[in-house]
C-alpha cells in the first residue's frame, strides 16, 4: 500500500466515473460502510470494466486480483504497478504467491478485491467458482462484501467487440462478518457466496441496442444442434452453421430467433449448456487420428509479468481428440493434453497454453473460438483421471 494509491484512485474516478457512467449505461450504488476499513470485495464478472464499477462504488483503493496478462504489456504493465498495485495471478497454474501478496495487502489494512469465477461470463450466467474461494475467505479474516453487476452481459457479452446501449446495476447485495462465517462449515459459506453472486442474464428482462448484436456470436458457438461440431460465421443480427446452413437472429431481449424454422435454444446460455453437455458425452479419444478443428494462429511466448514475444505468425493450429498441434514453417510443435500444464482463455479469445516451462499465447483471427480448446482439453483430463462424467471444462 502506498499514499499515491489513493490520489490515483480520486483523480481516476473523477476523470472516469461520467465517461463510464455514459458507456456503458452503469449505475453503481455507493456503499459507505467500509469507506475507511478493510475488507473483501468479492464480485462476479460480467465485463472487462468490472473493477471500475466496484471502485465507483467504494471510492477508495481496492486491490484487484489479475491475470498475469495485464503485466505482460511492458511499460503499460509497469505502470498499472506503480499507479494502483493489483495482485498478479498466473490463470493457468497454481499461483501461492498470489496467496501471499493478498495476505501482507490484508496485514496493511487494504481492501482486496476478486472475481471468484475467474473468468468473465460467455453465456450471461454466473460460471463456475472454486470451492476454494472459502479457504481464502477464512485465511484473510476480513468482512466479505458480496457485489453484484446485473446487465453487464446484455452491455457487453464476451464475445462481442461492441457496447449495446442497455443498463447496468452494480451493488452489495450481502455482508458477510467474520464472526458470521467462523462459525460457518466451507460448504455454508460457498452456499452463501454463490447465492450473493448468481446471475442469470437468460431472461428478456431488458432491451440492448445495437447493430451487431450477433457479431462475433462464433467465439462461443461450435456446436450445431442439428449437426454437431461445426463452425459459425456472424454478420449484423445474424449467424449461421456453416455446415447446414441453419441461422439464427439475436434479438434486442437477448432472444435467440430461428430463421429456418424453429431453434431450440432461447438464450445463448441454454446454447452454452448444450455444448458442454454434448462435450461431456462424447469420446474425444476417438477423435485422435484426424484434426476436429483446423485455425490459423499467431504464437507468442508470454514472459510472466514482463512482456510477450512474437514467436511465428500464421501457424497451422489443429484441434485433435488428445492434443493439440502448432505448424509453422519451420517445426511442428506436438502439445499432448497429458503435458500440458494448464490452459486459459484470455479475453474474448485468446487462448493460453502452458507447456514445457514455458507459457504460449494463440490468437487467431477477430471469429477465433478459443474456446473448444478448453473444453476438448478438460474432457480429456476427465476422462484420463478415470472421471468420464466429469462436468467441470475449464470455466
Amino acid at each position: 500500500m502506498r499514499p499515491r494509491h489513493r490520489v490515483v484512485t480520486r483523480t481516476a474516478l473523477a476523470l472516469l466515473d461520467p465517461i463510464v457512467r455514459r458507456k456503458y449505461g452503469v449505475e453503481a450504488e455507493p456503499f459507505e460502510r467500509f469507506r475507511d476499513e478493510p475488507c473483501l470485495i468479492l464480485y462476479n464478472h460480467q465485463t472487462p470494466c468490472d473493477q471500475f464499477f466496484v471502485a465507483m462504488s467504494f471510492r477508495r483503493p481496492i486491490y484487484y486480483l489479475a491475470t498475469e496478462d495485464i503485466f505482460s504489456k511492458g511499460w503499460i504493465s509497469a505502470l498499472l504497478r506503480w499507479a494502483v498495485a493489483p495482485i498478479p495471478f498466473t490463470k493457468q497454474t497454481t499461483d501461492v504467491s498470489a496467496l501471499a501478496s493478498m495476505m501482507k495487502v490484508a496485514h496493511e489494512g487494504g481492501t482486496i478485491a476478486i472475481a471468484p469465477e475467474g473468468n468473465r461470463t460467455y453465456s450471461g450466467k454466473t460460471e463456475y467458482m472454486s470451492p476454494a474461494i472459502t479457504f481464502l475467505v477464512k485465511r484473510l479474516r476480513l468482512p466479505v462484501v458480496l457485489y453484484r453487476i446485473e446487465g453487464g452481459y446484455g452491455v457487453q457479452p464476451r464475445w462481442s467487440n461492441g457496447i449495446r446501449k442497455g443498463r447496468i446495476r452494480a451493488y452489495t447485495s450481502r455482508v458477510i462478518e467474520p464472526e458470521e462465517y467462523a462459525k460457518m462449515t466451507n460448504a455454508e459459506l460457498f452456499s452463501l457466496i454463490q447465492d450473493g453472486l448468481y446471475v442469470n442474464e437468460a431472461t428478456a428482462d431488458a432491451r440492448f441496442i445495437s447493430d451487431a448484436k450477433a457479431e462475433y456470436l462464433e467465439r462461443m458457438a461450435y456446436i450445431c444442434p442439428f449437426c454437431g461440431l461445426s463452425r459459425f460465421e456472424s454478420h449484423g443480427d445474424e449467424i449461421r452453421c456453416l455446415t447446414c446452413g441453419k441461422g439464427i437472429r439475436y434479438g434486442e431481449d437477448k432472444r435467440l430467433i430461428g430463421l429456418d424454422g424453429d431453434w431450440p435454444f432461447a438464450f445463448v446460455n441454454d446454447w452454452y449448456e448444450y455444448q458442454k453437455d454434448y462435450i461431456n458425452h462424447l469420446d474425444v479419444c476417438a477423435l485422435c487420428e484426424t484434426p476436429v478443428y483446423e485455425d490459423r494462429a499467431d504464437v507468442y511466448e508470454v514472459i510472466l509479468y514482463k512482456r510477450k514475444e512474437l514467436l511465428d505468425q500464421g501457424q497451422t493450429l489443429r484441434l485433435y481428440g488428445d492434443r493439440i498441434t502448432l505448424k509453422g514453417q519451420v517445426e511442428e510443435r506436438v502439445m499432448p493434453f497429458s503435458q500440458i500444464q494448464g490452459m486459459a482463455l484470455i479475453g474474448r479469445n485468446r487462448l493460453n497454453v502452458a507447456w514445457e516451462g514455458k507459457t504460449y499465447q494463440l490468437r487467431g483471427d477477430d471469429r477465433f473460438n478459443a474456446l473448444k480448446y478448453m473444453h476438448f482439453y478438460h474432457r480429456c483430463l476427465n476422462m484420463s483421471k478415470g472421471e468420464p462424467y466429469g462436468e467441470f471444462l475449464g470455466l
